[in-house]
């Protein structure tokens, strides 16, 4: 029995994978496959018994960059069989001529966001550029179709984020791992400050995930103390939680139950808001399901 949460909770930040090669094959974007992708896959039935084992409603499926490119057939087809429990986002190369016609393609699948992959623990390209100019009319697409777009990157790629928040004011956007700050000189975080500093776009949402919480306890940080901070700066209403089950190790309930722990000397209201209601307000598609 999944243990009594006085929330529902949506989980914005996991990944599947096939165990059927031969209809979805593997195609990694910088052609080596991710470890986790291979040691510990999980499908969508795995994803939806470890979903009811862990007490989580819904689950965001990303597509897996370091699996499947730009190839988003699996989570198409995830999202499609399971349409209650699933809401699915997809890449695409937004410097390629037809990246619109790709993201309308995705999007007519049933798919409700994009992910831009900069960079990884498997996959780097220092040639790769969020702010690159052959991606402008796919965020000018992005942002007036209001198309939410997770952006995957780390600390130290911060100032390409805003060149394009910058440009592109009303582009709803998603920061993976809340690009993984340093924090391990804890309380007021300084190290963290450019994380902060991105509280004064509106557009920016942060993906609060096991990665933040893991990393949190480490040296003189607390995970209480960085969410805390986190809150303080963005607000709960754009602040999200996601498991990133399975890429880190273990089970769905026990990256949700770490968490929970984390966040347990917030509000009420504002632990709703980080594992439900943002993920609602930015998904409509959620809601609706």
């Amino acid at each position: 029995m999944p243990p009594a949460i006085p929330f529902p909770v949506v989980d914005t930040h996991s990944h599947v994978i096939s165990d059927n090669p031969a209809r979805f094959p593997t195609d990694p974007m910088g052609g080596k496959q991710s470890d986790w992708s291979r040691e510990r896959p999980v499908t969508d039935s795995g994803m939806l018994a470890a979903m009811r084992e862990a007490g989580v409603a819904q689950s965001i499926l990303v597509q897996a960059s370091t699996c499947y490119g730009h190839d988003n057939s699996y989570v198409a087809a995830c999202v499609k069989k399971h349409r209650r429990e699933f809401a699915g986002v997809f890449s695409v190369d937004f410097t390629s001529v037809d990246a619109i016609k790709r993201i309308e393609h995705w999007m007519a699948a049933g798919l409700s966001g994009v992910r831009v992959f900069v960079a990884g623990h498997t996959a780097a390209d220092a040639s790769v550029r969020l702010d690159d100019a052959r991606s402008a009319p796919a965020w000018e697409h992005l942002s007036r179709r209001r198309i939410p777009v997770c952006v995957q990157l780390r600390a130290d790629k911060l100032s390409q984020l805003e060149t394009v928040l910058e440009r592109f004011p009303e582009a709803v956007v998603l920061l993976d791992h809340g690009a993984r700050p340093e924090l391990t000189d804890g309380p007021p975080y300084a190290n963290a400050m450019p994380l902060f500093g991105f509280a004064k776009y509106p557009n920016l949402h942060i993906k609060y995930t096991t990665h933040n919480v893991r990393e949190s306890q480490q040296g003189h940080a607390t995970p209480a103390s960085f969410i805390e901070a986190l809150v303080n700066s963005f607000g709960a209403r754009r602040i999200a939680w996601g498991s990133n089950f399975p890429a880190s190790p273990g089970s769905l309930a026990t990256q949700l139950n770490q968490a929970l722990e984390a966040t347990s000397s917030l509000s009420l209201e504002d632990r709703t808001r980080i594992f439900s209601g943002t993920a609602c307000s930015v998904y409509p598609s959620l809601e609706s399901a």
